[in-house]
């Protein structure tokens, strides 16, 4: 997966669902809204009717390569993350989104900058710390759920994402940046996208 979205954050930005779009599964008609399932053996995304969806609600189905995107934005209070920690994972910006495997339970980090969107694998030691300071971090699912943490404006605030949602703020970001410090439309974008998920929050 993490291959994908660096694939993504190189090429255009994703457009919304047109109408008339189809189930990549059963190739039944889609609402504007509807199910994501992810392909862990590539990255790809689907886009899946709910019939579709239900089948591949569990990490049994499809042999485990198909995993429904079933969680909710959920925002993490009192998130413990402190500078140290943060230069141990060497991301040079305050903001970023982590992603773990469950093929290799390695976690890496995504974060912008002028020419697109980086990556750098986390080390496992520092994770277990960030996890130790944050119990709810122990259930954040494989592969289908992110943490986003955003450290722009002197504290911290920290989101578990479905990871559809990190395509989204991929392509945002690249659609946006402006110059080397991503210019002020991209922050009020990055405003926007926060208030969004507070609106949806589970």
């Amino acid at each position: 997966m993490a291959t994908t979205l660096w694939q993504l954050a190189h090429r255009r930005p994703l457009s919304p669902p047109a109408p008339g779009n189809r189930c990549e599964l059963c190739a039944d008609a889609l609402g504007e809204r509807h199910h994501h399932i992810l392909n862990t053996a590539d990255g790809r995304l689907l886009c899946a009717c709910p019939a579709c969806g239900v089948l591949f609600d569990h990490q049994a189905a499809g042999g485990g390569h198909y995993r429904l995107i079933r969680s909710r934005p959920h925002r993490l209070g009192e998130f413990r993350l402190d500078d140290a920690l943060w230069a141990e994972f060497g991301i040079p910006v305050g903001l970023a989104f982590f992603v773990r495997s469950g093929e290799s339970d390695r976690v890496t980090a995504f974060y912008p900058n002028p020419v697109g969107t980086m990556r750098a694998a986390v080390d496992p030691a520092g994770w277990e710390s960030l996890v130790g300071a944050n119990p709810d971090l122990s259930a954040m699912d494989t592969d289908i759920e992110s943490l986003l943490v955003e450290r722009l404006r002197g504290g911290t605030n920290a989101w578990l994402l479905p990871v559809d949602e990190c395509y989204r703020l991929v392509a945002l970001l690249r659609t946006h940046w402006r110059g080397f410090t991503g210019g002020d439309q991209v922050w009020r974008q990055l405003d926007r996208f926060l208030a969004d998920l507070g609106r949806r929050r589970s």
